[in-house]
């Protein structure tokens, strides 16, 4: 049915589709990424304390505590931080400030499907440009282009897991005419990280999520660094207070037990390791991963199927078929015993 009070941009896209999300005890759940892990127990401690008392009133809009202890962690200034809904209203905050009507936005292929919805809500149109066969960046990912106002760059990249060097990051962004969005949702599980480069470079801005390294994909926190400059300008587009009193508080603790982020990062890139291992044993394609994922192909076999047979069999996981590409299973690094039950399952089917 046609709404004709609803913009022409909106009404023909189809629109970002999260991965499934079944009640929860059902499914083996390896299909979104999340940390198989209960979160550390500061963060239950510091909701509880807060939900004593901030409930009646409005957060801090800027989330300052949280600023504060990032910027001792990560080595950042505090006015250098945006923190968001989850890294998705980062993504959102930074496209409404630098990507109007008609306006171009660059994104890899294949990847992370949100940004071009992100520019289609502007109205902007959006140019996929194809990693190499390796997964490296191709000379076209850094030339100029009319109107060309934001380029987004997964790192580590999803669906791949692989990562570009923070050298190549850094001479990308110097090429380019326009600012150069980081998106490092995955960073804590690789061996590098582009941070530092927001302080070489002013067209660089690098965004984090708390849901995956810290297991709080429940909560919704996120945040991007970038230059204060443009932080001040980042400010007058997100909502008024765009992080609640409670994800605050649990971010806060989160970011402040950093044994718990390298115990739990540790044991993740263990299984991760041991799960490429039985994967490749299966006859499966297997991209060396950065991530807390691993991205599988098969040489020969369509993979829908599979996919469709582990769900019946209550185990999740991500399938997507990238024209130009071909299809793939993205399975989340789960704990050694949802690994295993994912592994025998699909050792069954293949």
């Amino acid at each position: 049915m046609t709404v004709p009070c609803v913009r022409p941009a909106i009404a023909a896209m189809q629109g970002y589709v999260p991965g499934e999300q079944p009640p929860p005890g059902k499914y083996i759940k390896l299909n979104t990424n999340e940390n198989p892990y209960p979160p550390s127990p500061a963060v239950r401690r510091s909701i509880a304390e807060v939900a004593e008392h901030a409930l009646t009133r409005y957060p801090d809009p800027l989330a300052t505590a949280f600023r504060l202890r990032a910027g001792e962690v990560l080595g950042v200034e505090p006015d250098a931080i945006l923190c968001g809904n989850g890294s998705d209203d980062i993504l959102t905050i930074v496209t409404r400030a630098l990507v109007g009507e008609g306006d171009l936005l660059r994104l890899p292929y294949p990847s992370y499907v949100l940004y071009r919805t992100l520019a289609e809500i502007q109205g902007a149109a959006f140019e996929e440009v194809a990693f190499a066969s390796d997964w490296s960046l191709t000379a076209a990912f850094a030339c100029a282009a009319p109107r060309l106002r934001l380029v987004f760059l997964a790192n580590p990249n999803s669906p791949s897991g692989t990562v570009i060097p923070p050298d190549q990051v850094l001479e990308l962004a110097e090429r380019l005419p326009c600012p150069l969005l980081v998106d490092e949702a995955y960073a804590d599980f690789a061996d590098t990280h582009c941070l530092d480069l927001v302080h070489q470079c002013r067209k660089i801005l690098v965004s984090r999520s708390l849901s995956k390294s810290y297991a709080l994909a429940g909560l919704r926190f996120g945040f991007v660094v970038a230059h204060p400059d443009l932080i001040t300008q980042l400010r007058k587009v997100k909502d008024s207070y765009n992080c609640d009193a409670l994800a605050i508080a649990g971010a806060t603790a989160a970011l402040d037990d950093q044994a718990w982020r390298q115990e739990n990062r540790a044991r993740i890139l263990a299984t991760r390791q041991r799960m490429e291992t039985q994967l490749r044993a299966l006859g499966l394609d297997v991209v060396p991963s950065q991530a807390n994922f691993v991205w599988c192909t098969h040489p020969v076999q369509p993979l829908r199927p599979v996919y469709e047979q582990l769900k019946a069999s209550y185990v999740l996981v991500r399938y997507m078929n990238y024209p130009g590409w071909g299809d793939g299973l993205r399975i989340s690094v789960g704990t050694d015993a949802q690994v295993d039950a994912c592994v025998t399952l699909l050792k069954a089917i293949l």
